[in-house]
């Protein structure tokens, strides 16, 4: 039995979709990084019960930091995007979390960029604040070790492949590397928006994308690019049309992000027949119902979908690019350098 609603929220369902696609579904991915995340600072004595832990988060991250905080008598303030629903805000409040919430902007950059200058005017404010940085401490990776020994244990022998959204790297990075500790020959496929400085598409616009949380306008330090074997660069449309298929044909109702994810998922698997693919599947469908679900009519046939192949970041193209990334070093947009000086002064 659980002590705590957090531990069953992140606890992620294991679906075999049929013909060698697995589904590995969370309610609330954040909720197992954030969760493994305090609990190594609160053993290592980084952080003390009554102390308040703080970050930035396009929304996820901040409901499973909120648990996280609630399940460990901690105070929790939150820099938020503009995207944060009304259901996430309601309860962010009820739990007890702070939240500063970004004006809306039609540019998630801008977005994004402001959330970072206000994380740093705080930390001057109140220099006792923990920040968590959740896309630059490879603490949040800790969550994930347990995630991979279910996957490995429960999806069977032979070749495995991995597909989901960069983001901040922790979740794809970590379950990489932690089946590669099994099995060397596990691939990654990342899932990328376009228009994010991670792998490089940053000067290609598309403005019908709406997917939250899988790219970004600067470079995170958790996001290991030698780990990725393959990236796919998705736009709304392709998105559109995995959510829906995902929904109709298999009855997994997720995120706009997980669309992406199934679509690449399932191109991946008849590329190459003889490997298992799982997918992620990071939270639930509920935030994108008017966006994306009520557009069920407009989707296309999955089947009518296929990526463009490239082989120089100069030639991404919208609606859908793959590029064989061959675990590369990141581009010289995605380099991380550390910003914890900065931010503390």
């Amino acid at each position: 039995m659980d002590n705590h609603v957090c531990d069953a929220l992140g606890r992620p369902d294991l679906i075999d979709l049929g013909e060698g696609l697995v589904c590995l579904r969370f309610e609330s991915m954040k909720a197992v990084s954030a969760l493994a995340a305090v609990r190594h600072l609160l053993d290592t004595g980084a952080v003390r019960p009554g102390d308040t832990l703080m970050d930035s988060s396009s929304g996820i991250y901040a409901y499973g930091l909120a648990l996280a905080c609630h399940r460990y008598g901690l105070r929790c303030h939150i820099i938020g995007s503009t995207t944060i629903d009304h259901v996430t805000r309601v309860q962010l409040d009820v739990l007890g979390a702070t939240l500063e919430q970004m004006p809306p902007s039609d540019d998630l950059r801008l977005d994004q960029s402001r959330r970072v200058a206000r994380v740093r005017e705080v930390l001057r404010e109140h220099p006792d604040y923990h920040w968590m940085r959740q896309y630059h401490d490879s603490v949040h990776y800790l969550g994930y070790r347990e995630v991979a020994d279910r996957v490995a244990a429960e999806t069977g022998s032979g070749p495995l492949t991995v597909v989901g959204g960069v983001g901040s790297g922790a979740s794809t990075g970590a379950l990489a590397t932690y089946l590669r500790e099994r099995d060397p020959d596990t691939r990654l496929v990342g899932v990328q928006p376009f228009g994010s400085v991670t792998f490089g598409s940053d000067e290609v616009e598309d403005r019908g994308m709406i997917i939250a949380g899988i790219g970004s306008s600067i470079p995170f330090g958790n996001v290991d690019h030698t780990l990725y074997d393959t990236v796919h660069w998705t736009g709304f449309e392709p998105a559109l049309a995995g959510s829906v298929d995902l929904l109709r044909r298999h009855a997994v109702f997720a995120g706009l992000s997980t669309g992406a994810a199934y679509l690449i998922a399932r191109w991946e698997r008849m590329r190459a027949p003889a490997r298992r693919v799982v997918f992620v599947a990071a939270d639930t469908g509920h935030r994108y119902v008017e966006p994306v679900f009520a557009r069920h009519a407009e989707a296309r046939a999955v089947e009518d979908l296929a990526p463009t192949a490239v082989h120089d970041l100069a030639d991404l193209v919208p609606p859908w690019s793959r590029m064989e990334w061959g675990r590369a070093k990141p581009p010289a947009q995605g380099v991380y350098t550390d910003d914890w000086s900065a931010a503390r002064g």
